[in-house]
């Protein structure tokens, strides 16, 4: 439990990454404020499994990150975890698509650890986990807007490092490649009528194509490694990207 007494904000954690995070949080004593959309019912059940509150304001305008820093209050663990994806050509990329991915995926990180980084260096203490991706370091074709904003996050990241290097507040970077959740599940039947594959192709062929270990990392590994980051052990990592992709970007 040491993270007693401090309070852990996860935006995008109504569901997947962000549901685990804000649980491997609240599992070592931190009090958790949660984010995102979903059905009333399941959140306030999350809220009363993790004693939690919950802001549903949406991230993709400044103003929107202003309702969720004021609902948090003074934040000690800053996890940015929301975000969207959109699929398309570069020269048929629709711009308010393109505007969106930037907003959610990239600015809003920007905007939450501008205020919440006041409090971390009152406090003498803080901590800046942001989940980009695979595609932090590396590209897919058609996903122009994605690739744009997670390498942003890498490079925001190392700028909030430097910055805040001896104010004993760290902020690092975790990449994910493919990860078993809802989101991720609810794609392959689709995929299998579309591409006419079976269930074991779709995902061995087409999501884990490029992830050597053919396995999804789980949500409950990232929650560890944000726990980790947590930790006075860590106080000395800043500035890095961990990824956990099954040795995707070691290619």
């Amino acid at each position: 439990m040491f993270l007693q007494g401090k309070r852990a904000l996860v935006t995008g954690s109504t569901s997947g990454i962000g549901l685990a995070v804000a649980r491997a949080l609240h599992a070592e004593g931190a009090a958790v404020v949660l984010n995102g959309f979903g059905d009333a019912d399941e959140i306030a059940a999350m809220c009363e499994e993790l004693d939690a509150v919950h802001s549903g304001a949406d991230l993709t305008s400044a103003a929107g990150v202003e309702e969720l820093m004021a609902a948090a209050g003074e934040v000690d663990v800053l996890v940015n975890n929301a975000g969207i994806q959109h699929v398309a050509p570069v020269d048929d990329f629709p711009v308010d698509k393109w505007d969106k991915v930037i907003a959610l995926n990239l600015s809003a990180a920007f905007h939450t650890c501008r205020l919440a980084v006041p409090h971390m260096k009152r406090a003498g203490w803080g901590r800046i986990v942001n989940v980009a991706s695979a595609h932090s370091t590396t590209a897919s074709p058609f996903k122009s807007a994605y690739v744009a904003a997670k390498h942003g996050i890498a490079g925001l990241t190392k700028a909030v490092a430097l910055e805040l290097a001896e104010r004993n507040i760290t902020a690092n970077c975790i990449s994910p490649g493919y990860v078993w959740t809802p989101l991720v599940e609810a794609q392959i039947p689709d995929t299998m009528a579309s591409r006419g594959l079976t269930r074991e192709q779709v995902i061995n062929d087409v999501m884990l194509e490029r992830q050597p270990t053919k396995k999804f990392a789980q949500p409950e590994d990232i929650g560890a490694l944000a726990v980790f980051l947590c930790r006075d052990v860590a106080a000395n990592i800043t500035g890095a990207n961990y990824e956990i992709d099954g040795g995707w970007t070691a290619q």
